[in-house]
């Protein structure tokens, strides 16, 4: 059975529209912006507290995440310049030792201090152990 409620049979009323003056005088701006913040009573703030305090730590750790990230970058990168210059630096250094090594710069350098160079081959020198038997 289909039962009709009373309230459906009632005519319901048109809601009236509001017309708004096109100058609206700042007072009633004022008057406007103060029923809306009238809507928050205490315990609805007491509510939604929580969730505000999530969304505020979300943001600090947004953006302690992005300066973490910005510095490890800057970090990255100078290690890069530093590695660059100091491969660059043992490339030199190898090819000075390379230089200083060779046997003409060896002799040169020994000249300096009165040693001369040996003209002869080394000989081996061969002892003979007697046997007793």
């Amino acid at each position: 059975m289909n039962k009709i409620r009373q309230s459906d049979l009632e005519p319901k009323e048109k809601p009236v529209a509001k017309q708004k003056a096109k100058g609206e005088s700042a007072s009633r701006k004022l008057i406007r912006l103060v029923n809306i913040f009238e809507y928050f009573d205490r315990s609805a703030v007491v509510v939604i507290m929580p969730y505000m305090f999530f969304l505020f730590f979300l943001g600090l750790a947004y953006i302690a995440n992005s300066y973490y990230a910005e510095k490890s970058i800057r970090d990255i990168d100078k290690t890069g310049r530093d590695l660059k210059e100091l491969r660059a630096e043992f490339i030199t250094a190898r090819n000075d030792l390379m230089y200083r090594a060779k046997l003409t710069e060896v002799a040169k350098a020994i000249e300096v201090k009165e040693v001369k160079e040996a003209t002869t081959a080394p000989s081996k020198i061969v002892v003979k152990v007697k046997s007793e038997k």
